[in-house]
């Protein structure tokens, strides 16, 4: 009777993570832009998002960055995932011990509709070395900015803070399979 009790409830178990895997993600509407200017261009053109949406997404796109952007150990190392003159120096680190800190430039932001109305979200984006864009996990990728869309909602998900842990070394990098090699990869872009 035990047996069957547990045999029951694995069954159950198993049914019910089956169920949710096969549900869609919500979509939402979204935009990508280089900065916030060509957001404000393509606002004045009418759509879903305003002027002050723009400069509120890319306020926060900028403070999401800071945060969350990957870190690494060298230019060159930053370079290699990210493109050549794509990184720059972690001023926000306050690296005392000598070290220097490289992580990639803002190269836009995503603008999207939060769901159920309430307001915009935003996400940075960054450069990939063979060209595109991708969220700081590397999650979501896109092709090109200046582009709008519908894309899932877990896109504006907030990777984990990365300000004031250690940078990446080439080994890190390499065990995670290249920027973004272990994130879910979304694809974006019209």
């Amino acid at each position: 009777m035990k047996r069957s009790r547990a045999v029951s409830l694995g069954i159950l178990g198993a049914a019910a993570f089956g169920l949710a895997a096969c549900q869609q993600e919500e979509q939402t509407e979204a935009a990508a832009f280089p900065d916030e200017q060509s957001c404000v261009a393509a606002a004045a053109q009418g759509g879903w998002f305003t002027r002050e949406d723009c400069a509120a997404t890319f306020a926060e796109a900028q403070a999401v960055h800071a945060e969350t952007a990957p870190r690494y150990e060298s230019r060159e190392l930053c370079e290699e995932e990210h493109g050549a003159g794509a990184c720059g120096g972690d001023a926000v680190a306050g690296n005392s011990g000598g070290g220097s800190i490289f992580m990639p430039l803002l190269a836009g932001y995503l603008i999207g509709q939060a769901l159920g109305g309430g307001r915009a979200m935003a996400q940075p984006v960054v450069s990939k070395a063979g060209g595109g864009f991708a969220t700081p996990t590397g999650g979501t990728q896109l092709s090109r900015l200046n582009s709008t869309g519908k894309m899932g909602s877990t896109a504006f998900a907030k990777g984990p803070t990365t300000a004031g842990q250690p940078p990446m070394s080439r080994a890190a990098v390499a065990s995670r399979g290249g920027f973004g090699g272990s994130a879910a990869s979304r694809s974006v872009g019209s």
